[in-house]
Order: C-alpha cells, then structure tokens, then sequence
C-alpha cells in the first residue's frame, strides 16, 4: 500500500489540473444528480429507462458524489446492492485521488 501510494505521490498535479479536476468533478457530480431524477421520473411513469450501465460510468467519471445525493434526495436505486455500495465506494476513490493531487511532493 506504502508503494503505491508513493507512486501516485509522484504525480503532484499543477494547480490548474487540480482545478480542472475539481470542476469535472462537480459537472459529473451535477449531471448525474440530474439523471437520477430523470431516471426515476421515468421509473414513476413506467417509461424507458436510465441503463445502469450509464449511471455507474458517469459516476466513474467523477459524478458519485452526485450519485450519492440523488440516490439520497429521490430515494432511488437505494434497495440495490451494488449502488448503495458502489456509488459511495467509487466517491471515497474520488475523493482519495483528489487527496492525492492536492499533496506536495
């Protein structure tokens, strides 16, 4: 774990990564709120839905947190394992990542 976390260190982003990071991190973060509600908008008119194969990749782009929120504020997709485990997991990487480049040399 020592190792790996010395070979990240390595990778100290510049301050205008961090903030461009930071930024898709909230744009994902807000997208995919958003596409929570719409998919259970959806789930409520019986329409077609959100694949969730599309939720989970725009919460490995970086919008868990907004996956998190929406699973929370529209009590949607909270009986399913995988997301009320994955999503919170995939924002603790985030976050961890985000740690990371903030970190000096």
């Amino acid at each position: 774990m020592k190792q790996t976390v010395e070979f990240l260190a390595k990778f100290h982003a510049s301050d205008t990564v961090v903030v461009i990071l930071a930024a898709l991190y909230v744009v994902m973060s807000v997208i995919l709120f958003f596409v929570m509600r719409h998919d259970k908008r959806l789930s409520q008119k019986h329409g077609w839905r959100v694949p969730e194969a599309t939720l989970f990749l725009l919460a490995i782009l970086g919008g868990a947190l907004g996956g998190v929120l929406g699973m929370q504020i529209f009590r949607h997709k909270t009986k399913k394992t995988k997301f009320v485990l994955g999503f919170p997991a995939l924002m603790l990487i985030q976050w961890a990542l985000l740690i990371l480049f903030l970190l000096p040399n």
